[in-house]
């Protein structure tokens, strides 16, 4: 692929994608996309050959987005976390979700929402929903590798829950205090676990 065709490519993804998180995914047609990308509808099915497979790029592009900035918040806010030190990266994920909830264009999570408008399991775009939530618990749970946990993946699923949960309240509620919350709650948790 060219660099002319990648550059409207990303383009293309990056306008539906801004599109999909604030109208919502079946809501949002392509002559929409079309419209606010400047983009051709040759070149859009050039790349894509459904809007499914648009989704499905977008979504990867969400994950792709918000896996790195929360790695570039983890290291930039962990040395500023209390207490046991091994608990402070993992600690230092809720105050990343409190950047992105008090943030310009924070509207929930993409991937609740998307899975919710594909609730069919075998749907690739309910599918790229999920592996997004699996790779969340994955670096959920490298973060919580320095603590001596039992069940470390048991662990990152509380965590996981408490952080959907977060991130639905401040959607739903508006409750832009709802990362620290979960915060509070992890950091209980993960002292309760160190107790024992």
């Amino acid at each position: 692929m060219n660099t002319t065709a990648t550059t409207r490519r990303n383009h293309l993804v990056a306008t539906a994608l801004r599109l999909f998180c604030e109208r919502g995914f079946r809501a949002t047609g392509i002559d929409r996309v079309l419209a606010e990308s400047g983009v051709a509808k040759k070149t859009l099915y050039n790349h894509f050959r459904s809007k499914d497979e648009l989704i499905v790029a977008t979504l990867q592009k969400r994950d792709e987005d918000f896996l790195a900035k929360m790695r570039t918040a983890i290291a930039r806010l962990t040395p500023q976390q209390e207490g046991d030190p091994r608990m402070a990266p993992v600690l230092a994920f809720f105050d990343g979700l409190h950047e992105w909830f008090t943030g310009p264009g924070f509207n929930g999570c993409t991937f609740i929402n998307a899975s919710a408008e594909y609730p069919d399991e075998n749907d690739p775009i309910h599918a790229a929903c999920a592996e997004h939530k699996r790779l969340v618990l994955e670096t959920l749970e490298g973060l919580l590798a320095p603590l001596p946990l039992e069940d470390s993946a048991l662990v990152a699923r509380q965590m996981a829950l408490l952080a959907d949960g977060a991130i639905v309240n401040a959607h739903t509620a508006g409750d832009l205090e709802a990362a620290r919350c979960a915060k509070a709650a992890a950091r209980r948790l993960l002292e309760s676990y160190l107790e024992n």
